[in-house]
């Protein structure tokens, strides 16, 4: 499990919420991984009420589910709820991307362009953790160049359900297309061509669906 320091102002409930969701979305917390409240407690430095909090919260959107006499553990991955959060991604992305298409301040195409350039260089270099990174950066750009960072945050917790089948796929899917996708949408906002741009978006996002065999037949014991 990969423990960051805490945030300055980072109340315990949001630090724990924080770590988990990071090591669940990169797997180090694998689906079915019993989360024990003491353990977790003890690496945090924490009371076991901020980290039940954030259990709480994780069950509320399904992440999380607490068995009678058995405890936490990281639920197995649905399929539906990956499908829903995918399609929940999909509505908002096509239509922040088309905001970016018409307002996109200098200074943030200038970021989406370096960062374009780091997954180049991470893809020649056949880094898929760098550029799943990359990845994650590059669409919250988007929502930064539309002013919609607070919807980003909002959307991010449902999420975790795709993130999840996306953490698969880049260790699965040797074929990194998200690249050439990014760059795609990156010359679609500057041209202000919004049409062009969701398109990219929606064939960005129907990769998991491509590649949702390969990765169940990998790891069948993740899925529900």
């Amino acid at each position: 499990m990969i423990i960051d320091g805490r945030l300055p102002g980072e109340s315990g409930r949001d630090f724990a919420f924080r770590i988990l969701k990071s090591n669940i979305v990169s797997l180090e917390l694998k689906p079915g991984t019993l989360i024990s409240e003491n353990d977790l407690a003890a690496k945090l430095g924490l009371s076991r009420t901020p980290i039940r909090e954030a259990l709480n919260d994780l069950a509320k959107v399904s992440i999380i589910e607490t068995l009678p006499q058995r405890g936490s553990f990281v639920a197995l991955i649905d399929p539906q709820m990956v499908e829903e959060a995918r399609f929940l991604r999909k509505v908002l992305d096509t239509a922040v991307i088309k905001v970016a298409c018409r307002e996109t301040d200098p200074d943030v195409l200038t970021k989406l362009e370096d960062n374009i350039d780091l997954q180049e260089f991470y893809l020649a270099k056949g880094n898929a953790e760098k550029i799943y990174e990359l990845d994650n950066e590059f669409h919250k750009l988007i929502y930064v160049a539309a002013r919609k960072e607070i919807i980003y945050e909002m959307r991010s917790t449902i999420m975790i359900h795709f993130d999840r089948v996306r953490t698969l796929s880049v260790e699965t899917v040797k074929d990194m297309k998200i690249v050439a996708d990014h760059s795609g949408m990156l010359s679609a906002i500057k041209e202000h061509d919004e049409e062009k741009a969701v398109a990219l978006v929606e064939k960005h996002l129907s990769r998991y669906s491509i590649d949702a065999e390969l990765i169940k037949a990998q790891f069948p014991e993740y899925f529900k």
